[in-house]
């Protein structure tokens, strides 16, 4: 032990002598609390003109960027319907012709009976009711490219089936025709 602690201990008792004055203290923080502050001077800045003038104009232009970004998403939102639109109308004019007139050479086929050719033909009804279906997809505006690309492939499946029929209709013609002989 050291000295210090010694003389603590020592003196103990006239430490505990002094014992503060719990009233007193309290009414010293109570004055300081109740007095009045000196006034500072405080500028509410939202007051000012300056500030109305800047906040109407930041507000103004918070509004036409709104605005503008609202009519600019519509525009080249309308702008991909037209464009998947005219793609469509492209597609459908060159494919529509080519499915009729094959349709029309399957109709007047008279090596197939009138059952086959129903059956035939319900089946490219069946393609076009995925068609149709596709369509209401597109206008959805569901990936547009990729809608695109399955009608494309719709069309390609009825012209091909279409052209494998005929195909087989005439590579049997052909068949029939070898043993004729001509003279």
């Amino acid at each position: 032990m050291d000295n210090f602690e010694k003389y603590i201990k020592e003196n103990k008792a006239l430490f505990d002598v002094h014992k503060a004055d719990k009233n007193k203290l309290w009414a010293n923080i109570e004055s300081g609390l109740n007095k009045p502050e000196s006034k500072t001077k405080t500028i509410k800045l939202w007051h000012t003109p300056l500030f109305k003038v800047a906040a109407t104009i930041v507000i103004a232009l918070g509004l036409f960027s709104l605005i503008n970004v609202l009519v600019v998403n519509n525009i080249n939102t309308n702008s991909l319907n037209s464009l998947a639109e005219q793609e469509l109308n492209d597609i459908d004019s060159h494919y529509k012709g080519l499915v009729a007139y094959q349709v029309k050479l399957v109709n007047k086929s008279t090596q197939l009976s009138s059952e086959e050719k129903k059956e035939f033909l319900s089946f490219m009804v069946e393609l076009d009711l995925e068609y149709e279906l596709l369509k209401v997809e597109l206008q959805k505006n569901v990936d547009s490219e990729r809608v695109l690309e399955a009608i494309v492939i719709n069309y390609k499946k009825r012209i091909e089936l279409i052209e494998n029929l005929l195909q087989q209709l005439n590579s049997s013609k052909k068949l029939d025709n070898d043993d004729v002989y001509t003279l």
